[in-house]
């Protein structure tokens, strides 16, 4: 709880305290959730979004389904582990980048996508920039910023 918010509830009891805290999560984490099925529109627009009006700091939930159009083929390590990148067409003209964190997805060695290969997508829409978005948060794990596991589905078999 921020301190504005401390002194502002400084007279309460710790018993009603105590139900204010328990009801109190931060923007960053709460749960969300994307849509139980592929809603590519709502991803469009939420990208327009982003676009038109620029950088924030929140997140999105997206479900996307769509086709792989190029691979990584070699993962890359980062500050949070080895990830597999690549890019998908959810449609005519409009490509997104997926990140996949292999040291936390239960699958084969990268690269278990194709070019051509058909994908459904669950995971974080992260927009920095028009030259830097993507979704990820694409396997069953959750963290402290994000609640809410993903998966990627190619070809029918899942990936978390």
């Amino acid at each position: 709880m921020s301190g504005s918010l401390i002194r502002r509830y400084a007279g309460l009891s710790v018993c009603a305290l105590a139900g204010l805290l328990a009801v109190y999560q931060p923007a960053q984490a709460q749960a969300l959730m994307a849509p139980a099925q592929c809603d590519n529109q709502k991803f469009l627009s939420d990208q327009a979004g982003f676009i038109q009006n620029g950088p924030t700091r929140g997140d999105l939930p997206e479900h996307v389904c769509g086709q792989v159009v190029s691979v990584t083929q070699r993962s890359r390590r980062t500050r949070s582990g080895v990830h597999g990148y690549f890019v998908m067409q959810v449609a005519d003209g409009h490509l997104i980048r997926i990140v996949s964190d292999l040291d936390r997805m239960q699958a084969p060695q990268w690269a278990w996508v194709k070019p051509g290969d058909k994908v459904e997508v669950v995971g974080r829409y992260y927009f920095d920039s028009a030259r830097s978005q993507g979704i990820d948060w694409t396997h069953h794990g959750t963290g402290r910023h994000w609640a809410s596991p993903g998966y990627v589905e190619v070809n029918g078999i899942k990936y978390e």
